[in-house]
């Protein structure tokens, strides 16, 4: 396999970005005890979003722990990855980055309509501004792994 250093401009690390449906979410609080949560996200070709929606959870906004983590500590990290008993196909990008409560309207407007777009469940949800809080994930170092990078898309047609 090709060792270059793949950055989120690879096609084929956006493509498998823009696949993927699950990411893993870490977080550390200011006394450094790690938090991961599966989360939901968009990735819009430089930054990546979620929303807190409405799934069943212990607490909401600020309070839930990747919450309160990141107003204590935006530095994150992000795993998305892919598992095949088939090896070849094993992938993960893992992104360090910045966290951030998006506080501009239209930036949460557009990336909620895409995380719509991605997820279907979400359409059903009254997630708004005024009570979901939003997330958007600035990567600053990136590390993307597996030979399906390397590769040529695979065609759906049968």
């Amino acid at each position: 396999m090709n060792q270059t250093r793949l950055t989120l401009e690879d096609e084929g690390v956006r493509r498998f970005l823009s696949t993927s449906r699950v990411a893993r979410l870490a977080t550390a609080a200011s006394d450094a005890v790690p938090h991961a949560v599966p989360l939901c996200f968009w990735f819009d070709g430089a930054h990546f979003y979620f929303v807190i929606d409405q799934k069943p959870k212990r607490q909401s906004g600020l309070k839930l722990k990747r919450m309160h983590n990141i107003a204590a500590n935006p530095h994150v990290c992000l795993l998305i990855d892919h598992y095949e008993e088939d090896w070849s196909q094993l992938a993960y990008v893992l992104v360090n980055a910045a966290a951030r409560v998006v506080e501009d309207r239209e930036e949460y407007m557009l990336a909620l309509r895409h995380l719509r777009d991605k997820y279907p469940q979400y359409r059903s949800m009254a997630l708004s501004y005024e009570t979901n809080l939003m997330v958007r994930i600035e990567p600053i170092s990136v590390h993307a792994w597996g030979a399906r990078f390397h590769e040529p898309a695979r065609s759906t047609a049968a």
